[in-house]
């Protein structure tokens, strides 16, 4: 957005010294050639006033030398005529005259009594000579008529110097309001990045960022005001619901355990018959029971956000788990295999972030995947990431389902009573938001499962 708006600021800038330069420089260009018309027009009227008064061949004389020395000064051609267009005496190189050209027009308007008034502007490229003309005589006695043909070099060059000056200021000008400009859109953006990063931190799951600029406008100002509050309310709300799930969790694991306890001891005491099998269900559940118990705290603790991301070593963590899961495989009859773990693999992610996804990805592999299945590990770095990748050729889930995988307490109808709380996968999603990253499911072709952890490189 500071982009965006530097760049409507610059092209208004830039449009506004436009929009004063280029008068100013054509104001310029023009005065200066009305100074060079008034000059050159003040000498022609000098020589129409010899020309009027020439009587005999001295005067003639007189004449011809006068606009020879001005020529030769000025580097300019003079021409004096008569009503009839005969050159009377003549100076330098003298203009063509035609019925279409500049001086034809000039001298007609000339021999009819009236001066040149007006002469094409001057500036840097040209033109290189003007031509202008005056009446010998007045009104109904006008004799004849005086061409000037002079260079315009010491005025285009005014005007080059002109001009010049005119950019250098406006440049200079558009700095400084460039600079303005960037000082500006940075006061009024600061707040807002700010206000921008928090928002992300705080959808990322992060309960504690707050917006910390205190500069900006007084709408920026309140704003930040409110987020906080916004933000600190959130915050406040969530950290109860979670501390009464981790206090529940934790005191119901006491009398949860003593009452584990209490039926494992009465087992001894009982015969063989319907009593036993129902002490034997009741066991099963009350250890279920406090497996869930044990999830809800581990996701308690993830979501608490005490944890800071941290660099770990990706590939030690996959070849230490796989080689922790290696027995459990071989006494489910499962086969796990793990392949294209480079040396050296590292992420910044919450702590040991890599080795809870895949306890939680095998632990339900043993548990869905029937005998004689196979699972393979590998891991991999691509575009500044680093990816966990494990598939399998177990049952696997239609498409629907697969989005279910990741929430909580979620099982597909044909596991309803495999063991577990159905929180694994959910703690490790948590994991892999805090630290930066994200978990994916998606099916294995011909058949079974794909889930992936992508995480920051370190």
């Amino acid at each position: 957005m500071r982009r965006r708006l530097m760049i409507v600021l610059m092209v208004l800038m830039g449009a506004a010294m436009l929009l004063l330069s280029l008068p100013l420089a054509d104001s310029y260009a023009s005065g200066r050639t009305e100074r060079l018309l008034l000059q050159r027009r003040s000498e022609a009227v000098r020589f129409a006033d010899l020309a009027d008064r020439v009587r005999t061949r001295a005067d003639r004389t007189e004449l011809s030398a006068e606009i020879r020395r001005y020529a030769e000064l000025y580097g300019a051609s003079v021409v004096v005529v008569d009503t009839t267009g005969r050159t009377v005496a003549r100076a330098g190189t003298a203009p063509t005259v035609s019925v279409t050209s500049t001086a034809g027009e000039a001298l007609r308007r000339a021999l009819t009594g009236r001066s040149t008034e007006q002469l094409p502007t001057v500036r840097p490229w040209g033109p290189d000579t003007v031509v202008l003309a005056e009446p010998v005589g007045q009104d109904e006695r006008v004799s004849g008529a005086v061409l000037v043909a002079a260079p315009t070099d010491a005025a285009r060059r005014d005007v080059s110097v002109r001009w010049s000056l005119i950019a250098a200021g406006a440049l200079a000008a558009f700095s400084a309001a460039a600079l303005a400009a960037v000082a500006i859109a940075r006061w009024l953006m600061r707040p807002v990045r700010d206000l921008d990063r928090a928002v992300e931190g705080l959808a990322a799951g992060s309960l504690q960022t707050r917006v910390v600029t205190e500069s900006g406008p007084p709408e920026l100002r309140r704003l930040r005001k409110h987020f906080n509050a916004m933000a600190e309310a959130v915050a406040h709300s969530v950290g109860r619901q979670r501390d009464f799930v981790a206090d529940a969790s934790h005191q119901l694991r006491n009398p949860l355990a003593t009452l584990v306890l209490r039926l494992e001891n009465v087992e001894p005491h009982l015969g063989p018959g319907p009593g036993k099998d129902e002490h034997a269900r009741a066991l099963e559940e009350a250890e279920r029971l406090e497996e869930l118990l044990d999830g809800l705290l581990a996701l308690a603790r993830v979501e608490s956000g005490a944890a800071q991301p941290v660099v770990q070593d990706v590939s030690r963590a996959v070849r230490e788990r796989v080689s922790a899961w290696g027995p459990v495989f071989r006494d489910a009859q499962l086969e796990l295999t793990v392949t294209a773990v480079p040396d050296g693999l590292s992420a910044r992610a919450l702590p040991d972030a890599v080795g809870r996804f895949l306890d939680a990805v095998l632990d339900n592999a043993t548990k869905f995947i029937p005998p004689g299945g196979h699972v393979e590990v590998r891991a991999i770095s691509r575009d500044g990431e680093a990816s966990v990748r494990v598939s399998d050729d177990g049952p696997g889930a239609d498409e629907e389902q697969l989005p279910l995988l990741l929430r909580r307490f979620a099982r597909t109808p044909e596991h309803q009573n495999v063991p577990g709380s159905g929180l694994g996968l959910a703690i490790a999603d948590e994991i892999a938001q805090l630290s930066g990253g994200r978990l994916t499911v998606a099916r294995n072709l011909p058949r079974g499962l794909v889930l992936e952890l992508t995480l920051p490189s370190g």
